[in-house]
């Protein structure tokens, strides 16, 4: 039993840092894909996306420095949700409806991806590699949320024993 709580709370840890990170990528955004840029083929198509979403960056940047707000907010709610997982990492049976929480939002990321990617007018192999972190989500949270469960179970077989 020990033994799975340790491994609920690696998994979650590993979580909440990568959330961290990644919402703490939205605020370098024009150092990130200036780096990018210099690693990849000028006439490859990721070269060819990754230098249109820099160039509209900075001219948003420039002309409607207001609408960078938003990157600003999407930071924001990662630290939040980041913060969120912090519970069932301290309780794990108490708080796992933080991690259904997140089972759903994780799922919900592919059709917003595909559906506000479609009328963005976001290449699909973008669409796929934001699906990405969808499914990597669920991967890691859905087995905490088995091992929890299982934990619930026995803790519950355990009080029904006792009576």
């Amino acid at each position: 039993m020990k033994k799975k709580v340790k491994i609920i709370k690696l998994l979650l840890a590993f979580f909440i840092v990568a959330l961290f990170i990644s919402g703490a990528t939205a605020i370098p955004i024009d150092t990130e894909l200036s780096f990018l840029l210099k690693f990849l083929q000028p006439d490859s198509s990721l070269y060819v996306w990754i230098d249109r979403v820099l160039v509209g960056y900075r001219q948003v940047k420039m002309e409607y420095p207001f609408l960078l707000y938003g990157y600003d907010w999407l930071a924001f709610a990662h630290f939040v949700l980041a913060i969120l997982f912090i519970g069932p990492y301290r309780n794990p049976v108490k708080n796992i409806w933080v991690i259904e929480f997140g089972l759903i939002a994780c799922v919900l990321i592919l059709p917003l991806a595909f559906i506000a990617g479609y009328f963005r007018g976001i290449p699909i192999g973008w669409q796929l590699i934001e699906c990405s972190f969808g499914v990597a989500g669920a991967a890691i949270l859905w087995p905490v949320w088995r091992m929890i469960k299982n934990l619930e179970n026995k803790s519950n077989n355990n009080i029904q024993t006792s009576n």
